[in-house]
């Protein structure tokens, strides 16, 4: 995309003010990709702010090292956005995946980015750089950045990108992963990542709370349409008995796939007020689509969605009878 990042590049030499986001709960793409490119953006003289309008998972914390990371406080930080002249939207493509910080962003006057490798973006931004085939967006920070810099990146930003395509592959089993993928993260190894070290932070530091959970999830996990679904339900009670949140069961989804003969996976979380539903598929199921019908989006195999209107047991209903239709 040498177009779309010599268009970065000019804006980014014209401007100084830059605040960087992501989308709510951020996960390792979001959070990486935010921590190497302000640290680039940083080496260059620019003032670089992360704001994200969710805490930082703890698992992530450690990436707070490499660079601050901010949480969203409308009466302390409105006023970085306003100040902005750039703002960068990372790993999502909807203002709506920003909560909290919607109205200011969208209110604002700097000159906005996207860059992300989701579906169907929506319009906000001047300049988007989206490839939808790579497997993280930290992939695509990885080109921009070795384009602008020609292949030097540093051991901060390194570390960034390595958390940011490790997780969103999977740790390097999901499909669209590939030799170009592996190509990629041997040269941040080169560069300063330490697979194990990251792997620790983002994997074996949980809390013996989330493991009660796990095992709630999987103890109740259920079989539909002759086997091919699997789903589990999180519901409040079982987060208000472990003493966890939804942050925890980030990667229960795909638990559901580990089963054989089943193609699609569902993890209903039940939280105040709504439903977060996390889709899953193997091959050629679009389960995107299906996230869609109850106003979600994502990937061919990965998306998710947020219901706030029916209660649980109506909401899982619907989606394992829309989910049928899906089945190969």
């Amino acid at each position: 995309m040498p177009a779309q990042f010599e268009t970065f590049r000019t804006i980014i030499e014209s401007h100084t003010q830059i605040v960087l986001t992501t989308h709510v709960n951020p996960d390792g793409d979001g959070l990486g990709t935010e921590v190497a490119l302000a640290a680039y953006l940083q080496k260059l003289g620019k003032q670089a702010t992360i704001l994200n309008c969710s805490a930082t998972p703890e698992n992530y914390l450690f990436l707070t090292q490499l660079y601050p990371i901010l949480h969203f406080d409308p009466s302390r930080h409105t006023p970085l956005i306003e100040q902005a002249e750039v703002i960068i939207v990372l790993d999502t493509n909807h203002l709506d995946r920003l909560d909290t910080m919607k109205p200011a962003l969208a209110a604002s006057k700097a000159v906005k980015i996207c860059i992300d490798h989701h579906l169907e973006p929506g319009e906000f931004a001047a300049l988007y750089i989206i490839d939808e085939a790579s497997t993280a967006t930290g992939e695509i920070i990885y080109r921009l950045l070795s384009y602008l810099t020609g292949r030097s990146i540093d051991r901060e930003t390194a570390i960034g990108l390595y958390t940011a395509i490790m997780t969103d592959t999977g740790s390097f089993r999901f499909p669209k992963t590939d030799p170009e993928t592996h190509k990629i993260i041997a040269q941040l190894i080169q560069m300063g990542a330490d697979p194990s070290a990251i792997y620790d932070h983002v994997y074996e530091r949980g809390s013996i709370n989330r493991l009660h959970l796990l095992g709630l999830a999987l103890s109740n996990m259920k079989t539909a349409h002759e086997g091919k679904i699997a789903y589990i339900v999180l519901t409040r009670e079982m987060f208000e008995q472990t003493i966890t949140t939804e942050v925890d069961a980030d990667a229960f989804a795909p638990y559901t796939l580990t089963i054989g003969g089943v193609q699609i996976g569902l993890l209903f979380s039940e939280m105040n007020g709504i439903v977060k539903v996390s889709f899953r598929s193997k091959g050629d199921i679009w389960i995107n689509e299906l996230a869609k019908e109850f106003g979600g989006n994502g990937h061919k195999n990965a998306a998710g969605a947020r219901i706030s209107s029916g209660s649980l047991n109506d909401i899982i209903s619907q989606v394992l009878e829309h989910a049928g239709s899906y089945i190969l």
